[in-house]
């Protein structure tokens, strides 16, 4: 023997010793899921589903980690962000509004008024000339047009009224009032375009930054989820425990079903069996006593009536040799074990039987036989309608003193062959004779284990005295189909 042959049978017992577990294992599963509840199963079922969900999203079933990348930095240099542009800042000047009047010598006179943070000023515009390096320091910003301030000069004729002034000062107003909404809209777009440049500036800077980042290293989460499928393999097994305690209990009542009727069937055999001996003992009690008197009449018969007693002796040749082979079918050496035979074949051993009753009640018995030949080829169980002649002779025409009438008759009825024993004596069960029933009982048993429910025994009081008798079995032909 080779290692790898040693090594293959190492296997091949290892792989059978885990078969036989495996096949144990699913067995004692299966009894147990068919020995449960449904209610308890569909609780098992949704707790089982409850629990799957809640473990796939705890360890050990899911985890995360963090990997860090680290790469050479190289002459990488990280090229610097935009830096956000300055919005530009008005210089904020007073807004005034200038009255210039023409005086006498053609010279601009006038007033001043200065509007500002500070308030309203008033000067005379001879005093604000006088001041030279200042009004001249003004006016140069305001020729260049740096000076955004608003300002505005009205122009009055010589001689105007206060009235004008006022409507002068008060255009100048509105003027200045629009100026000034116009100042402040272009301060708030330039505004917003400062703070547009600046967010492009950061957003840029952060990208910057994030390149330099991946670059220089990076960190990685990375989760691992293995409970993902504890949901689907908790419903996958739900199903596959249903599918089997649906099967398996099938295959268990099956098995149930055909192990009861194996016990069912023997326990039919050993009644039958049963009844059937009961019938051969019975038979082996009646025939030697009907064999001892007959011989006794032959005998007297010979010395007084020879030609009587020969007949009577061809009867009783005829009844052994009929009823010989019916008595070893009872005992089970026939082949149909005493079950069934046909209605000729009992008629063979009814009639000598009746003859030699006959000739020893002499006047006393009438027989009539009433079967139609079709129906001699009908099965029948054996020994029946034998029973119930020997009953009827017995208990009720040989006890009455005169005697009476015996009449067998065979006929269809409703599909089933109905064989009818009926005596004009004494009646059922008033002869002092009557027996014990066992006869009638066993012939119930018989016909319960040959047909069931499709045979029947009716026992009915004659109309004109004595007892009618019924057997009821279903017609069938022997060796052929039920009719």
């Amino acid at each position: 023997m080779t290692p790898t042959d040693t090594t293959t049978d190492r296997w091949a017992r290892r792989w059978q010793r885990f078969s036989a577990a495996s096949v144990r294992g699913f067995h004692s599963y299966a009894n147990w899921l068919v020995g449960i509840t449904w209610r308890r199963f569909v609780v098992l079922s949704v707790l089982l589903l409850l629990v799957a969900g809640l473990l796939q999203n705890i360890p050990p079933f899911s985890w995360s980690y963090t990997r860090v990348i680290e790469r050479p930095a190289g002459d990488f240099i990280p090229p610097q962000p935009p830096q956000p542009s300055e919005a530009p800042e008005t210089p904020r000047k007073p807004a005034s509004i200038r009255i210039e009047t023409p005086n006498k010598a053609g010279k601009n006179d006038g007033m001043e008024i200065v509007i500002d943070d500070r308030g309203v000023r008033i000067t005379p515009r001879a005093k604000a000339a006088a001041s030279g390096a200042s009004a001249a320091e003004a006016a140069e910003p305001a020729a260049s047009g740096a000076d955004t301030t608003p300002s505005v000069t009205i122009k009055l004729p010589p001689g105007a009224s206060s009235e004008a002034v006022k409507a002068a000062v008060e255009e100048a107003r509105q003027a200045i009032e629009e100026a000034v909404r116009d100042a402040r809209q272009e301060a708030a777009d330039a505004r917003r375009d400062a703070e547009q440049t600046a967010a492009q500036a950061a957003r840029e800077a952060r990208r910057v930054v994030d390149d330099a980042q991946r670059h220089a290293g990076s960190r990685e989460v990375h989760e691992v989820s293995l409970g993902e499928f504890l949901p689907s393999l908790a419903m996958l097994w739900v199903v596959a425990s249903l599918i089997i305690k649906i099967s398996y209990k099938r295959q268990i009542q099956a098995e149930a079903q055909a192990a009861q009727a194996v016990e069912t069937a023997e326990s039919e055999s050993l009644r039958r069996q049963v009844v059937e001996a009961r019938m051969a003992a019975m038979q082996a009690q009646v025939e030697p006593h009907f064999l001892f008197n007959t011989l006794a009449s032959i005998d007297h018969l010979i010395e007084v009536d020879p030609k009587r007693a020969s007949q009577m002796q061809k009867n009783l040749i005829a009844l052994l040799r009929a009823s010989m082979p019916t008595m070893r079918e009872a005992n089970g050496d026939g082949a149909n074990g005493g079950s069934a035979r046909d209605l000729g074949r009992e008629l063979a051993v009814i009639r000598p039987y009746l003859e030699i009753l006959k000739v020893r009640m002499e006047e006393r018995l009438a027989t009539e036989i009433d079967v139609p030949d079709g129906l001699l080829s009908a099965e029948f169980p054996a020994m029946m309608v034998q029973t119930l002649v020997e009953n009827a002779i017995k208990h009720g025409l040989e006890p009455k003193p005169e005697g009476g009438k015996l009449t067998l008759k065979a006929e269809i009825v409703h599909g089933r062959l109905n064989v009818t024993v009926t005596d004009t004596g004494l009646g059922f069960g008033r002869a002092a004779t009557a027996g014990t029933g066992v006869g009638l009982a066993n012939i119930r048993e018989r016909l319960q284990l040959l047909y069931g429910n499709k045979a029947s025994i009716t026992i009915t009081e004659n109309p004109g005295g004595g007892t009618r008798v019924t057997l009821a079995v279903p017609y069938k032909p022997v060796g052929g189909a039920a009719a």
